[in-house]
């Protein structure tokens, strides 16, 4: 008869060798190895996520995607004036790209978005300053920067009217103290996108400010204190500290920027006039839109040039996001 012997110190028994054999591989199951989950609670954690996720992916998919598709198979449409519609095809975008009003209206708009991002280097520079330790009323002057942002389009409009007034505006007036002659801003070719893009710059100072000094609170203060102590100057703690560790709050303005850029109407309307002889030649490209598709009742042209609109933000934005490795610094 065969008696089984245990080693001094041992803990093994009969369930052990069962247990190796069943796990692959013949080794024991050890206290703290992961379990695979059941199936039941497999099947419950894919359900529960979709369903508290599904209010926004059906708001996304009602007010988002669903329109980017129709709008899609609208431009390949011919909408007649008491409504109905034939299939048209590509004519539409071939009718687009041998129009001059694209070309002009994209121009417009690439000359606004090229003024309008000046103001993220003077947004830097502002709140640089506005972050200098011991600055009184700090505060205060973050609101004032960041009211004309919130500000209604119209009530700017109304103000900017008036100060490039030709005849009696405060623009004007003051060049004319310094012996320049100032044009009709909002009357001219040229001279009226320029001064729409001034506004522009204006009213988004405020959030970039904003953004850039949200970015500044995560510099560590022994970065500044270093370089001090190894005698940097502030404009070399500006340029070797500041601007390189702000480049990624820059890069998220940069994209926000040229995003709503790209999609002024409000300010150009608000502030040259629906009945402005120079609008025409000034317009930007969701004007453009906005005058076939509403103005000439074209709801299959306005379509084309609002997917028209759509890839050139989209990629304008993938551009930047690829040369973003090359000036953003991440860590």
């Amino acid at each position: 008869m065969t008696s089984t012997s245990h080693r001094p110190g041992s803990s093994a028994s009969p369930l052990t060798g069962r247990a190796a054999r069943a796990r692959p591989g013949g080794s024991p199951d050890r206290k703290g190895d992961p379990q695979p989950p059941a199936r039941g609670r497999i099947a419950g954690d894919g359900f529960w996520p979709w369903l508290f996720v599904s209010p926004l992916v059906a708001g996304i998919s009602v007010f988002y995607f669903w329109p980017v598709l129709q709008t899609a198979f609208y431009s390949l449409t011919d909408w007649g004036v008491f409504g109905g519609w034939t299939f048209a095809g590509v004519e539409n975008y071939v009718a687009l790209f041998a129009d001059p009003s694209l070309y002009l209206s994209l121009g417009n708009t690439l000359l606004y978005t090229a003024i309008v991002l000046l103001g993220i280097p003077i947004a830097v520079y502002l709140a640089s300053l506005l972050n200098l330790p011991g600055l009184r009323f700090a505060g205060l002057y973050r609101v004032l920067f960041f009211l004309p942002y919130v500000a209604m389009p119209t009530a700017v409009a109304m103000v900017w009217r008036v100060i490039f007034n030709g005849d009696f505006g405060l623009l004007n007036h003051a060049l004319a103290l310094v012996g320049i002659d100032g044009p009709y801003w909002i009357s001219t070719p040229g001279a009226a996108t320029v001064a729409v893009a001034i506004v522009g710059l204006w009213s988004s100072l405020g959030f970039s400010l904003i953004v850039l000094a949200a970015g500044l609170k995560n510099i560590p203060p022994e970065m500044y204190e270093a370089a001090e102590l190894d005698g940097a100057s502030r404009s070399r703690q500006f340029r070797s500290i500041t601007v390189p560790l702000l480049t990624p709050s820059i890069f998220f303005v940069t994209i926000v920027t040229v995003i709503s850029s790209f999609q002024v109407f409000d300010l150009l309307y608000a502030i040259l006039g629906s009945s402005n002889p120079v609008l025409p030649r000034s317009m930007s490209l969701v004007y453009f839109f906005y005058r076939e598709g509403f103005v000439t009742n074209d709801k299959g042209y306005a379509a084309a040039i609002a997917m028209v609109i759509f890839l050139i933000i989209g990629i304008v934005t993938a551009v930047q996001f690829r040369l973003q490795k090359r000036w953003v610094q991440s860590d």
